[in-house]
């Protein structure tokens, strides 16, 4: 298990010093160093349903994605997990610690994973708390989800995510959609 664990870290470090030599979409560099969007952290507590991401090695072939933020002292536990391959496949789990790094507006988070072997910041980028999604990336733009509170969304709430996505400079055709999990 360890060995697992530890190739997987490295696997994740190699991948992250990979993709820091792209450049990042121009909004989402302007949105790294201008206003953010402001984040109540209870909203960010519950479940998750991964709607469309940028394809990462990490997550290749999952399918039904959810993420878990609970409280945790000054920041959450958070658990990743997926089912490999198909929607009744098998699970696979990575758990975190997040916190805030940015006190005032709370949409830049630091994620350690593996025990504090990888660290990464994730930025909210943007987030329609009442229509349930949110869309989260690192500031480098390689890697992205588009989050929502329930396993799907209706389809002109996901068009204005969409919409709102591309507005920051991504491809759209560079995303995967997984399967949502059953309902």
């Amino acid at each position: 298990m360890l060995k697992r664990t530890l190739t997987a870290a490295a696997f994740a470090a190699v991948c992250a010093l990979a993709a820091s030599a792209q450049a990042a979409p121009p909004a989402v560099a302007a949105l790294a160093s201008g206003p953010a969007p402001r984040i109540e952290l209870t909203q960010m507590m519950g479940r998750w349903y991964e709607v469309a991401r940028i394809p990462n090695q990490l997550q290749k072939g999952c399918q039904a994605g959810t993420s878990d933020w609970t409280r945790n002292g000054e920041g959450f536990a958070v658990v990743q997990a997926c089912h490999k391959g198909k929607v009744d496949g098998p699970v696979s789990e990575w758990k975190a610690r997040a916190r805030s790094l940015d006190p005032v507006n709370n949409s830049l988070f630091k994620m350690s994973f593996f025990g504090g072997l990888v660290s990464k910041e994730y930025r909210v980028l943007d987030a329609r708390p009442t229509e349930g999604w949110l869309i989260l990336a690192t500031d480098d733009g390689h890697y992205l989800w588009l989050m929502s509170q329930k396993p799907t969304l209706p389809t002109t709430v996901r068009a204005e995510a969409l919409a709102r996505i591309k507005s920051l400079g991504f491809d759209l055709g560079r995303l995967e959609f997984p399967l949502p999990p059953h309902s």
